[in-house]
């Protein structure tokens, strides 16, 4: 691999492809700085911070604009060469980006021009000439809990489950009378909605019997409308210990408190009891999810995990990747790494009908955060989220509540099924989070370039920086540095051969960042899918 940073005529911006319109910055350039580009020496009229990007060369207005060699967009007007490319004068070819003061940021021509191509590995040479990883994998023996209906689990919580939001301020009283040290941990989670959604009831249905789960505590007020009867008996016929308490029935808030604490208490004790039997990497579900994207995340994060999910894949373990509304423009590549012909246009399909429903709100999934990390379309997102997945063949298509079939690398389908009904997909990170639990994942490796500190309930979320600047303002909050990938402190390979020994650390019982600081964010809302009930696509 030659393309590096020397490709560039100035070795602070990176070529990521010989076929590319643009040069990205590898490090912060201050304003006033002279740049060479080409054969031309041009001044920086403001700031390029880390992963912005300078037209390559003279470009037309209406002008495909490539990164990463594949399309991200057209310009909006002529464009200099060495001047920025970003909203002002680059818009995606599919949808506008969130709207901002009322006001759409960029454009959208809606004219589905397909990503033709992979992210490359450009950065691989970047330190010091070094192509992957020099040592063999460190992974110690792993232990799981054994559960009843044959899975094994690298956590064992508690669960107390609140089945409308007027039940939650008892469940979360329950909960809080336990701390986070002893034979299990407690945890709360919960639907706040009132009348039924079949979505939820399987969510909460698939957290409950989660192989890091022991048993749940059911909270319900007593006239809600979900189904807590039918949410008991799954809990039960997995073989995890199961209660319920009816507020209303129970004498209200302080009585069903002190209740719930009794029988938390004797649920910890039977969680104590539970077998730790042999564990293999092969036995693991891992998701991913990027949150807080920038334009590092595809330079340095993405990728490193999409080397991590190769690893795991080559091990036998089960992977997954999301989420269809951030693969826009991906969907030929997709496409074209199902194992099967029928695998890859459902692949497709799943991020064409995503980008239907992204048409009736008016925008695409990326915001003012994203675009201030220096991502101008969501065509430029998708590249990165793909990174993600890897090189593997993909298996199939799941949705939220559902397991993977077997080993090997999965698409979590979030967007739902038909014209917009309860809005947004996915309203922050934490509900997507929660689908990758609900699939089984035991452990979520979570990409960031903006920084998140999101973390989660059940599994443990192993937080990957992509940017340099923002690892050395968080780095309490971060697992690994990737960004350092920007600093030729290491390959790519390294840094995936990293995440790869986080996930089973984590997997040992070692705590991430976001564990030890205590966080256990927690969201489920209304969706309709197929699978659950008729739905069209118009």
């Amino acid at each position: 691999m030659t393309r590096t940073s020397r490709d560039a005529a100035d070795d602070r911006l990176l070529l990521l492809h010989p076929d590319d319109d643009c040069l990205v910055a590898r490090v912060r350039i201050p304003a006033g700085e002279e740049l060479r580009v080409g054969d031309a020496t041009v001044s920086l009229r403001d700031e390029l911070r880390v992963g912005h990007k300078v037209a390559r060369r003279a470009l037309p207005a209406h002008a495909p604009v490539r990164k990463c060699g594949a399309v991200i967009g057209t310009t909006s007007q002529a464009v200099a060469a060495g001047e920025r490319l970003h909203v002002h004068n680059l818009e995606s070819d599919y949808l506008p980006a969130h709207l901002v003061g009322g006001e759409a940021v960029s454009g959208g021509g809606g004219r589905r021009a397909a990503v033709a191509l992979h992210p490359e590995d450009a950065l691989d040479g970047l330190a010091d000439g070094r192509r992957g990883a020099t040592r063999a994998p460190v992974v110690p023996m792993l232990t799981g809990y054994q559960r009843a209906d044959g899975r094994k689990g690298i956590r064992n919580e508690v669960l107390v489950v609140y089945t409308v939001e007027c039940a939650h301020h008892v469940a979360s009283k329950i909960a809080a009378g336990f701390d986070s040290e002893g034979p299990a941990d407690v945890q709360v989670i919960g639907f706040p909605g009132c009348y039924p959604n079949e979505h939820a009831q399987r969510v909460l249905a698939a957290l409950c019997t989660h192989p890091n789960v022991a048993g749940a505590l059911l909270v319900s007020l007593g006239c809600e409308a979900f189904d807590s009867k039918e949410l008991l008996q799954a809990v039960r016929e997995s073989g995890r210990w199961a209660d319920r308490l009816i507020i209303q029935e129970s004498g209200g808030t302080a009585s069903t408190i002190a209740r719930g604490r009794a029988l938390v208490a004797s649920a910890r004790e039977i969680a104590a009891g539970t077998p730790r039997v042999p564990m293999a990497m092969s036995d693991l579900v891992v998701g991913t999810i990027c949150g807080g994207s920038d334009s590092t995340s595809v330079l340095t994060a993405n990728p490193a995990v999409g080397r991590a999910f190769d690893r795991l894949v080559a091990d036998g373990a089960s992977c997954i990747f999301e989420e269809t509304g951030e693969l826009i423009g991906c969907e030929e590549n997709l496409r074209a790494r199902g194992v099967t012909k029928d695998v890859g246009d459902d692949l497709a399909a799943r991020v064409q009908k995503a980008a239907v429903y992204y048409e009736q709100l008016g925008h695409a999934s990326i915001a003012p955060g994203n675009l201030a990390g220096g991502l101008t379309t969501i065509e430029e997102k998708s590249v990165g989220a793909y990174a993600k997945s890897g090189s593997a063949p993909i298996a199939g298509v799941i949705e939220p509540g559902e397991r993977p079939a077997g080993p090997g690398l999965y698409l979590l389908d979030v967007v739902p099924d038909g014209p917009v009904r309860y809005g947004y997909p996915n309203i922050n990170d934490t509900t997507e989070v929660i689908e990758l639990i609900a699939c089984g994942s035991h452990v979520i490796l979570f990409t960031t370039g903006r920084g998140s500190v999101v973390g989660s309930v059940i599994s443990p979320v192993i937080k990957v920086c992509a940017n340099p600047d923002t690892y050395e303002k968080m780095s309490d909050d971060m697992d690994i540095d990737a960004g350092k990938v920007l600093r030729a402190a290491a390959s790519l390979e390294e840094v995936g051969l990293e995440v790869y020994e986080a996930v089973a650390r984590a997997a040992h019982g070692e705590p991430t960042r976001s564990e030890a600081l205590g966080h256990q964010e927690f969201q489920l809302g209304y969706k309709v899918f197929r699978s659950l009930e008729p739905a069209c696509l118009a």
